[in-house]
């Protein structure tokens, strides 16, 4: 399968973005900005007058979700943002629309509900092209954050029922938009506590790696096989393919999990994960 040429960068939610706090405390949360995810994002950029796009449909308040990125990437120095609200499956198809998607020097999703993502963009002209940049074009960044991040992949998690963690059929998966194979990302992850559901998620494709992104946390991931956590937390990355013993396909809904050498991994900024090998870089 051909390489991909582009660039991920998957967020875990609550970025720093410059822009919740006045008087003296600008200062300080200017500096974090300087230094987290979204300046990443803006530094892999090539060039002045690169172009931004924010797309909205994961959220039901587009206009107040592209404010927010647009304000907090001005701070950063760029101000070639747009916002796309495409909110229903007929925005995929507009001509505008779409010729901003290919002019585009990167395209972030944002947070909301993945689950408003998938029904909008499936089969669409729109996901096509994004899919067509990241596979060929090296200088093309595809963002997402918390849900954008999580609907990323292939397999994704669409939600988790409140019942005992560890329980085959806690967590509910749905097809995600397919730009990255072989992972699943989770969101929040630390401060949610969502390790279990995780899991179970790895337990029934166990030939994915699980990656559990804590809040103002990310990886950049080019070619689709190495990981570089970015941000100021930490990304857990759950690898089943080494599994002695896992009893989920044997299982019925309601009982217990059974996994035997589940491996974990905890990457902080600045270190690497090798996906096929499985080996920090």
């Amino acid at each position: 399968m051909e390489v991909p040429k582009g660039k991920i960068v998957a967020i875990g939610g609550n970025e720093k973005k410059g822009n919740e706090s006045v008087s003296e405390g600008i200062v300080h949360h200017q500096n974090a900005v300087d230094e987290g995810i979204l300046k990443r994002i803006h530094d892999e950029l090539h060039g002045l007058g690169t172009r931004i796009e924010v797309v909205t449909s994961a959220t039901i308040t587009p206009e107040a979700a592209g404010q927010i990125y647009t304000d907090a990437f001005l701070l950063l120095g760029c101000d070639n943002v747009g916002v796309l609200p495409i909110q229903q499956p007929e925005d995929t198809k507009r001509p505008d629309f779409l010729e901003r998607l290919r002019k585009a020097d990167a395209v972030m999703f944002t947070g909301g509900d993945q689950c408003r993502i998938i029904p909008i963009f499936e089969n669409s002209e729109a996901l096509h092209i994004l899919k067509t940049r990241y596979q060929q074009e090296d200088k093309f960044l595809i963002s997402g954050t918390s849900a954008g991040a999580m609907a990323l992949s292939r397999i994704m998690i669409s939600g988790s029922l409140q019942t005992d963690p560890l329980i085959k059929g806690t967590v509910e998966l749905a097809p995600g938009l397919g730009i990255l194979d072989h992972v699943i990302i989770d969101t929040h992850f630390v401060n949610r506590r969502r390790i279990p559901r995780l899991i179970e998620a790895i337990a029934g494709h166990p030939t994915h790696i699980g990656i559990g992104l804590g809040e103002d946390t990310g990886i950049m991931i080019t070619e689709n096989n190495c990981i570089e956590t970015i941000g100021s937390g930490l990304v857990v990355v759950i690898d089943g393919r080494k599994l002695e013993e896992n009893n989920y396909n044997s299982i019925e809904k309601g009982q217990a999990l059974c996994v035997e050498n589940l491996i974990m991994h905890v990457l902080p900024k600045g270190r690497s994960y090798h996906i096929p090998s499985g080996e920090f870089m």
